[in-house]
Order: structure tokens, then C-alpha cells, then sequence
């Protein structure tokens, strides 16, 4: 509430949606009610919204419904997940929930092994190196030493991503996410509004959501992700803009491979050109478009449920000049992508400074 000075939560918050995989974490339920219940604001109407990985980024698209279909002034959406008291053999069987059951769960295949398949795949198609999936790597650390927030904070060399132990060839250590608490929120409202709430608002401009075939074995391709296309193409249509226009990005990098893969369903290059752009340098933090300024899910964190709003709650920072020693300059349009699964549920939304 801090950064909306003028709100008043129990007078002025209508609706909560809170993005939530996992109640077998905590052995919890009906997260929207009981969140909303901590939080002192009920009797408002509260959901969990549950996509996987991308439950906030879909609980931030269910609060864009609730504005502009009229039935909302002013809502909060936001995500919650508390991981790191389970062990990590318990912590990898439930996200693997969000896997195909008869074909990939029950075969004993886990997210580190799915996404070494698209990684194998992009390696044989396009020539993608283990090279360059290790500089995602090194790129999201560096930015993470300058979040204070972040899980982890410190750089590492591109030497330690190579010689980190395999988990699931070609994914080592370090092209791996880590298992992480967090929570994230924000204030959603009309655009006239805004002002009376904050003096730096930040607009959303458009929002994409599509779903795909949970099962890979289903798919035409493992080099792209097809749902995470469907709703880029929503959101820059919705926008108004073409790829090139996107100034910062948060994308969704649970394992290095998915933020090589995430340039190219973007847009932002060629498929098959990701390795080669990260290896340049232009998605780095002074590159022609910073990508996961925050340390992504690789170093900021990767807190299941919360992931997606803590995407836009980075980009809202970036776009009022609040990112501290990360800052980029005059960043105007910043975009998001938020993962469920593998590749399953997508959602892209896009931002513009007042």
C-alpha cells in the first residue's frame, strides 16, 4: 500500500484474485478466502486462481476482467506460495502435478527433464550451445546482485554455469530456477482513476492468455511454445505495437532454455536466433532490450504462484524510474510473459508509462 498513498484497502479494494499452485505445500485450501481474510479484507469476493506457474499472470488477467467489465473500480491481484520447507524430492513431485499424469508424472519425468527435451530439441534444430543457454545464466545473476529483493545475489562466472553438476543434460545446475517463498500484489483500476490513488501509475495496454496440450508428446514442436505465441499475439494487437517496439521484458525463465525459446515466441528474433541474441548482449542490462532486469526466475526467484505479478510489479518499476542500480533509462513500453507447465498456460501482458 505504500506506493498508493491515497488507498484505502478496506474502503476501496472490491475484489481479490491471488494466483496459488500448490496447497499441498502447506496444507491449506480456499487460499483466496483465507487470504483475503488475513490481509482484513473481507467480506470482499476472493478466488485463487491456480494455472501452475503462471497462476498470477492469470489472476492479473481475471482482474483486468473484473475492471473493464464495469463490475470492479478498483481490485488487487497479486500471488503466494511457500516452498522451502519441503524437501526437494516433495517440492519436484508437486510441481510435476502440473504435468501430463499417465505419460510424463507416472514415467517418472519431472520440469528439469521436459524442458531438457525442448532444450535437446533447440540444440539439434538450431545449433543452440550449452554455451549460451550458461550466459542466460551469468546475465540473470549479474541483474540479481542488484536486486535486493532477489533469492539470490550474488554473479557467477560463465566458467561456474558450464562446470555446475548436470540435472537433466543439457540443463545443469544453474540453468535451473530455485525453489523459492514469495508473494507478490498489485492495485489494479480504471485509467481515471489512477491519479487519485498514486501519482505514478502504470497502464496496461494489452493482454494475451492462451492454453495448450498439457502432454509435450502431444505437440507439433518442442522448440516453441505455442500458447505463449497465441498470447503475445493478443497482447500486441490489443496494444497497438509490434514486438520491436518493447523497450524491458520480464520473461519467464524457469530454465535458461525457456528465456531463449521465450525471445523468439515473442518475437523479439528469429526462431532460432535466441542463443545468438543473449550471447551478444543485447538482452543484457545496458543491451537494446534488458530482458529479467530483476534477476527473472533464475536468480529473483521462481515462487510459483507469485511469479506473474512479481513480473509486473518489476516492470512498474522500471517504468516509474524505482529499480534502483538496475534502472534502465527511459524505458517506456515493458512487457511480461508468465509460464504455466510446460509451455501449457501463457499469458503476455504490456505496460506503458503515464
Amino acid at each position: 500500500y505504500e506506493r498508493c498513498p491515497n488507498l484505502d484497502p478496506k474502503r476501496d479494494i472490491q475484489a481479490l484474485f491471488i494466483g496459488h499452485m500448490g496447497e499441498s505445500y502447506e496444507h491449506q485450501g480456499h487460499t483466496g478466502a483465507t487470504v483475503a481474510d488475513w490481509a482484513g479484507l473481507l467480506p470482499i469476493p476472493a478466488v485463487r486462481v491456480e494455472a501452475a506457474c503462471s497462476s498470477s499472470g492469470v489472476a492479473l488477467r481475471m482482474g483486468i476482467y473484473a475492471i473493464m467489465s464495469g463490475l470492479c473500480d478498483v481490485v488487487m491481484v497479486g500471488g503466494v506460495e511457500k516452498m522451502t520447507h519441503r524437501s526437494t524430492p516433495e517440492v519436484t513431485e508437486f510441481l510435476a502435478m502440473a504435468s501430463d499424469f499417465p505419460f510424463e508424472q507416472w514415467n517418472g519425468l519431472t520440469f528439469p527433464g521436459l524442458y531438457a527435451l525442448m532444450a535437446t530439441a533447440h540444440m539439434h534444430k538450431y545449433g543452440t550451445t550449452e554455451e549460451q543457454l550458461a550466459h542466460v545464466a551469468v546475465k540473470n545473476h549479474y541483474n540479481g546482485s542488484l536486486n535486493p529483493k532477489a533469492h539470490f545475489q550474488k554473479e557467477i562466472t560463465l566458467e561456474k554455469a558450464l562446470t555446475s553438476r548436470i540435472i537433466a543434460w543439457p540443463l545443469k545446475l544453474f540453468d535451473c530456477s530455485p525453489i523459492t517463498d514469495g508473494a507478490s500484489c498489485l492495485i489494479l483500476t480504471k485509467p481515471e482513476l489512477a491519479k487519485k490513488f498514486t501519482d505514478t501509475p502504470v497502464h496496461i495496454i494489452g493482454s494475451g492468455h492462451a492454453c495448450d496440450a498439457i502432454g509435450v508428446y502431444e505437440r507439433e514442436e518442442l522448440t516453441s511454445l505455442r500458447a505463449a505465441k497465441l498470447a503475445a499475439q493478443q497482447a500486441y494487437k490489443m496494444a497497438g505495437i509490434k514486438p520491436e517496439d518493447v523497450d524491458i521484458a520480464e520473461v519467464h525463465d524457469c530454465f535458461t532454455i525457456a528465456e531463449i525459446m521465450a525471445y523468439e515466441d515473442l518475437g523479439f528474433c528469429k526462431p532460432g536466433e535466441g542463443g545468438s541474441l543473449v550471447e551478444s548482449g543485447e538482452t543484457s542490462l545496458k543491451g537494446r532490450l534488458p530482458v529479467n532486469t530483476s534477476g527473472g526466475l533464475k536468480a529473483k526467484g521462481h515462487p510459483v504462484g507469485a511469479t506473474g505479478t512479481a513480473q509486473a510489479y518489476e516492470i512498474y518499476l522500471q517504468l516509474t524510474g524505482q529499480a534502483g542500480r538496475r534502472q534502465v533509462d527511459d524505458a517506456e513500453i515493458g512487457l511480461s510473459h508468465n509460464v504455466g507447465g510446460s509451455g501449457v498456460t501463457a499469458t503476455v501482458h504490456i505496460y506503458r508509462r503515464d
